[in-house]
């Protein structure tokens, strides 16, 4: 429910499906602490980490750590994921999923992409026999390097397949091809158990805008043409991309420097969603609280049994301009610096 007074706006909290928090093993990089906190400031009411960690959550074990650093210090509900393999490496051994499911809301291996198709069908076998969905990185540079769309919708295909054959919930990450957009509508016309995220970055940029060379738009997948962000645009007005997250990865100055792909997200989503594409007439408001609210809210529902309410108070007509350094996040890697947004969370 949308309530609209004056300058402000009552919606729904935001679910983001797709953190990087990096604690255990990478806490110079974010906290939990840090990274919650700047999730309660961008709207969120919950958010799912990935297991881009040390140790991987390959198993209770390992996992543990991460819970106990949630118990302390966590700002919001943060749910983990567990890894698909052992090592959280892309191959070899699947994970101990059966004694991370009660604590996890699905099995990824975020990063890389799980190339061995008999190894992806055992471990979507295992996670729909746990009731828990495979939440997949598409990247297969056996067909080109990121760049290259086929290295995303290559390995989307084939897990499509996969997908059909196991009745496995399969969620896709950071869908950036047309190609990907496109395979998702027709599983999903054919039956197959298949949900989708995209990113902000994807929907309010093409390769036009990205400056050479700048860290700040170093992500993985890339940004890419223009007929891609159109056809994300589409997808998610559609209905085929069901969710926007913001793979919110932060990374230290000299990181980026050194080349790590990855930006910050959690405080600029909204107000430079709101602002690009609501206020310029590209997506409604119901369509964008949708992708940020009420989908993935379901979607957890689904995965945890977890019902996630609350409701976040913004200020949609004073414009301001988007300063890292004003942020809570540790990282400071963002496309979005210096741009005059609407859209301050007042909770």
């Amino acid at each position: 429910m949308q309530h609209q007074r004056n300058n402000t706006i009552l919606l729904p909290g935001f679910v983001d499906l797709h953190v990087h928090f990096r604690e255990p093993g990478f806490s110079y990089k974010e906290t939990i602490a840090t990274g919650s906190t700047a999730a309660l400031r961008g709207g969120y009411i919950a958010v799912v980490t990935m297991p881009n960690l040390k140790p991987a959550p390959d198993s209770l074990l390992n996992l543990q750590q991460q819970l106990d650093l949630i118990k302390l210090h966590a700002q919001l509900p943060v749910i983990p994921t567990g890894s698909i393999t052992m090592g959280q490496l892309g191959a070899g051994e699947l994970s101990c999923m059966e004694e991370m499911a009660p604590h996890v809301c699905g099995f990824s291996d975020d990063g890389v992409g799980v190339n061995d198709a008999a190894l992806m069908k055992e471990a979507m076998l295992r996670a729909k026999k746990l009731g828990k969905p495979i939440i997949a990185h598409c990247e297969d540079l056996s067909f080109g390097d990121a760049h290259n769309s086929a290295s995303e919708y290559k390995a989307l295909e084939r897990d499509l397949q996969l997908a059909a054959q196991t009745g496995c919930h399969y969620h896709v990450c950071h869908v950036s091809a047309k190609e990907s957009v496109e395979l998702i509508r027709q599983a999903k016309k054919d039956g197959v158990a298949v949900t989708a995220e995209t990113a902000p970055h994807y929907l309010v940029l093409c390769d036009a805008d990205v400056l050479p060379g700048d860290g700040n738009y170093k992500m993985n997948p890339p940004i890419r043409g223009k007929a891609d962000q159109t056809a994300l645009l589409e997808g998610l007005i559609d209905g085929t991309i069901d969710c926007i997250a913001t793979d919110h990865a932060p990374h230290t100055a000299q990181d980026k420097l050194n080349g790590c792909p990855g930006l910050v997200g959690l405080e600029t989503a909204f107000p430079v969603l709101y602002t690009k594409l609501v206020r310029e007439g590209v997506l409604t408001l119901d369509h964008l609280v949708n992708a940020m609210a009420h989908n993935p809210r379901e979607l957890l529902k689904r995965w945890t049994s977890r019902v996630f309410g609350g409701s976040v108070l913004w200020d949609i007509q004073t414009p301001y301009v988007i300063d890292p350094n004003s942020f809570a996040t540790m990282g400071h890697a963002t496309p979005f610096a210096g741009w005059e947004v609407f859209g301050q969370c007042l909770n």
